[in-house]
């Protein structure tokens, strides 16, 4: 349970996600491989290192990078994520940016349509995880600014190295780095986006996360949406023109994900709550 309670929590929200990373806490011991844990002792379950802040090596160039943005301050709007985040820069295949049929990794275009009169810092790094956010944010990524929103979503580069409910945690944890970080802004947590086949284990382990991580819209600063569904067939495949790899969204993909988020983060900018899903 110390792994759970080195984060400060404080005010409503800080009970709220309290709650929600012991009810994770204790999903997670309850799925563990002893078939014997009926009372799961939580303090000798396995450390979570979703929950760590561990920055991989390979991304300090990009973090530094970063540091120089939030200094200079000027920033209304965060992205803050992954690769699926970090392509909304992608012009296409061309400033070391990967390239593929169907527009594939292409955000950029999308990006200018929306977004590209806003003050916004995309802090998305290709490979991250929650911890590597965790880090980010506590190394300088989480200061110098103050936006009046953030869209975040991490957590699909922790499967297969994590558990749902480890995961879970990972994220909320980066949610209360954010709160503290950012007490004005208000969030846009987005369900993490689902990947690979139906009948696929990483898409049954997302399907876990999202309902966990729903739990911490409060209402006030932190709304919760998954639109995950708009980019699958009705069979729930996802096709080659969304999503060319089945993980990262195509330029068509990103232009869904753009105009499912476009009007709530105009509300959230303006100090309003997004409306219902």
């Amino acid at each position: 349970m110390k792994s759970i309670l080195r984060y400060r929590l404080s005010s409503g929200f800080g009970a709220m996600l309290l709650a929600g990373l012991a009810l994770c806490a204790i999903t997670r011991a309850a799925d563990s491989t002893n078939p014997a844990s009926a009372a799961p002792d939580l303090s000798e379950t396995r450390t979570n290192t979703a929950i760590i802040p561990r920055l991989s090596p390979g991304f300090m160039g990009r973090h530094k990078a970063f540091v120089k943005i939030a200094k200079a301050g000027n920033i209304d709007l965060l992205f803050m994520g992954d690769s699926i985040t970090d392509w909304w820069r992608n012009p296409g295949g061309t400033n070391g940016f990967p390239r593929g049929p169907h527009g594939a990794y292409a955000g950029k275009p999308v990006f200018d349509k929306y977004f590209g009169s806003l003050k916004v810092a995309n802090f998305g790094i290709a490979g991250d995880t929650t911890q590597g956010v965790l880090w980010r944010l506590q190394n300088g990524e989480g200061q110098g600014y103050q936006p009046k929103a953030i869209m975040l979503m991490i957590g699909t580069n922790n499967t297969g190295r994590n558990r749902a409910p480890e995961i879970a945690e990972g994220v909320a944890a980066v949610v209360q780095e954010l709160r503290k970080d950012f007490p004005d802004a208000k969030i846009l947590l987005l369900g993490i986006f689902p990947r690979s086949t139906p009948t696929s284990s990483v898409r049954a382990e997302i399907t876990q996360i999202n309902p966990m991580i729903s739990r911490l819209d409060d209402g006030k600063h932190v709304f919760y949406r998954d639109i995950g569904s708009k980019f699958l067939a009705p069979d729930g495949t996802i096709p080659k023109d969304i999503m060319s790899d089945g993980l990262h969204p195509t330029t068509q993909g990103y232009e869904i994900w753009a105009q499912a988020v476009k009007d709530p983060l105009a509300r959230m900018l303006n100090g309003d709550a997004p409306t219902a899903n």
